[in-house]
């Protein structure tokens, strides 16, 4: 056999498991990009609330300064709204409507389907800190802390948000998901600490608030980004094990159809 029938001989077999994890990551980030709804949840929410909470003083934030309390509570809140709500609601239709049934399939692994899934939600929060962050300094926000311990507390809370919504997608109904995600969001928007200090419910209620994913990545990042603190090993453990029992959960009833 020459040289140029090897070259152009069909191989048939799936391609190397990385490459089909690059492909199916670029897919799924640019079909998240083309969708309107999931945009606006993403991108356009987060900067609104942030610029009008900016101007309009209808909160108390207590011993912080408006925008040091605010600008961190809205990054966990973007954090909240790419990596629970936009991902439950997208996987639940894309179970209902057999898209995860058929990529099973496929040559892809299901867990590098998740995998691809969990890289899209960090480049779109890549997006988000990016639009948020400038925001923020535009208005006159500056930062102290590490930004590591920023990057740590933002994919743990991922891993945190993602589990949960992954739980989500793959044990209700598309249109139950729908309105369970966006129930959720609103909850933990109002009370996890997000835009109203956790110090403004009663003491009783707020180690709980305190230990829902929101309530520890919003007070992390604050403590990081605005008291200049060291990475809070108790956020990162509570987040953690939301994290484990999500992802846990989510293993032992998804459903795949």
């Amino acid at each position: 056999m020459t040289t140029t029938e090897r070259r152009y001989r069909p191989a048939p077999g799936a391609a190397p498991v990385w490459r089909m994890l690059v492909a199916q990551t670029a897919f799924e980030t640019r079909l998240l990009l083309r969708h309107g709804e999931q945009l606006l949840l993403t991108a356009v929410i987060p900067v609104t609330l942030l610029a009008l909470l900016a101007f309009v003083p209808v909160i108390d934030t207590g011993a912080y300064s408006r925008l040091d309390f605010l600008v961190p509570g809205i990054l966990a809140l973007a954090v909240m709204s790419t990596s629970f709500t936009s991902l439950a609601i997208a996987t639940g239709y894309e179970r209902r409507y057999g898209v995860l049934k058929r990529l099973a399939t496929t040559p892809l692994p299901r867990s590098a389907l998740l995998i691809a899934k969990a890289l899209t939600v960090l480049v779109v929060e890549a997006l988000q800190v990016t639009l948020v962050g400038g925001l923020g300094a535009a208005l006159g926000w500056r930062p102290t802390g590490s930004v590591l311990a920023v990057l740590a507390l933002i994919v743990v809370g991922t891993l945190a948000f993602a589990g949960l919504g992954f739980l989500m997608a793959g044990t209700l109904r598309a249109e139950a998901t729908l309105a369970a995600a966006n129930l959720v969001y609103l909850l933990l928007l109002v009370l996890g600490g997000i835009i109203i200090p956790l110090d403004e419910f009663p003491d009783g209620v707020q180690p709980v608030l305190m230990a829902t994913p929101a309530g520890a990545l919003a007070d992390g990042l604050r403590s990081v980004l605005a008291d200049g603190s060291g990475l809070p090993w108790s956020g990162v453990a509570i987040l953690a094990g939301w994290a484990v029992a999500g992802f846990a959960a989510a293993a032992r009833w998804f459903r795949w159809e």
